[in-house]
């Protein structure tokens, strides 16, 4: 099965997901409902064809305000620092007053995506 594209938004009431391609759409009030949800809808759209759709048959995208509105522990400024990219350059991303280019998305993943791989390798141990 062919990967089922959802994006995410942020909602007053919690989250909404679509999946233009198939034209499925779902909300929930937390994550987790929101990640169940999606699973029943995609499930239900593939029904019929017999297909059974599974976590790694989804693929969840957000834009890049809604990124850091939902991992406000992510720290921009520190990031910009280590991805050597102008502050004042990616709030205007972040506040959606300009477009990023795709290699600047790019970019921003890979430093995000390289922040999250090394706090996954971390190990942290009791103080003496």
């Amino acid at each position: 099965m062919n990967r089922i594209d959802f994006t995410v938004e942020k909602t007053n009431t919690g989250y909404s997901a679509y999946a233009e391609k198939y034209m499925i759409a779902t909300t929930g009030s937390s994550w987790g409902e929101l990640e169940a949800n999606i699973l029943e809808a995609g499930g239900l759209y593939f029904e019929e064809a017999g297909k059974v759709v599974r976590m790694e048959d989804i693929r969840i995208s957000l834009d890049l305000p809604q990124f850091f509105e939902f991992y406000k522990v992510i720290n921009a400024s520190a990031l910009c620092d280590r991805i050597k990219m102008n502050q004042s350059l990616l709030a205007q991303y972040i506040s959606g007053r300009k477009k990023p280019s795709a290699a600047q998305l790019e970019r921003i993943l890979k430093g995000i995506q390289q922040v999250g791989r090394e706090l996954a390798d971390i190990h942290i141990i009791a103080s003496k």
